[in-house]
């Protein structure tokens, strides 16, 4: 499984349209290889390199295996009728869905966007806590594929 964005390449920077004080955008992603054993597909973004620790930007889930993108700007809402019905929690910013990068001034940050192809699909309700996801997800997770951009103020 393979996950791009035409926002941005593998490792470069994220435009400021994606930023937090900029418009605040989730980024268009695209994908393709979900294997035919998948049910559901869920996205994670986070940046691991936040002073207290990974810092939970963006938690979707119940995606259908045969969408093949995510469309720019997403809505902040906890269930997505346009998108298969999909669930959001919310971020570490306090937000429903995607929360763009927003680092300490002088400091690059790495945010990486994963998808999961799961066997399952996630019976979690809409606004789940991350740690809620994160361990749902692990047993019903067939694969995975990243991207990741970089973001500095």
């Amino acid at each position: 499984m393979e996950i791009t964005s035409e926002a941005f390449a593998q490792g470069e920077r994220l435009p400021d349209t994606y930023a937090r004080e900029h418009r605040n955008l989730s980024p268009p992603l695209k994908w393709s290889g979900v294997p035919e054993q998948a049910v559901a597909l869920a996205l994670i973004c986070d940046d691991p390199d936040a002073p207290m620790g990974t810092w939970t930007h963006w938690l979707l889930w119940g995606l259908s295996p045969d969408r093949t993108e995510l469309p720019e700007g997403v809505e902040a809402s906890q269930i997505l009728s346009d998108l298969d019905g999909a669930r959001q929690s919310t971020n570490d910013s306090g937000d429903i869905g995607y929360g763009g990068p927003r680092p300490p001034r002088g400091e690059t940050h790495r945010y990486f966007f994963r998808l999961y192809a799961l066997r399952e699909a996630l019976a979690l309700r809409p606004g789940a806590k991350a740690s809620e996801v994160h361990a749902a997800l692990e047993v019903k997770v067939i694969t995975r594929a990243e991207t990741m951009a970089t973001y500095s103020r």
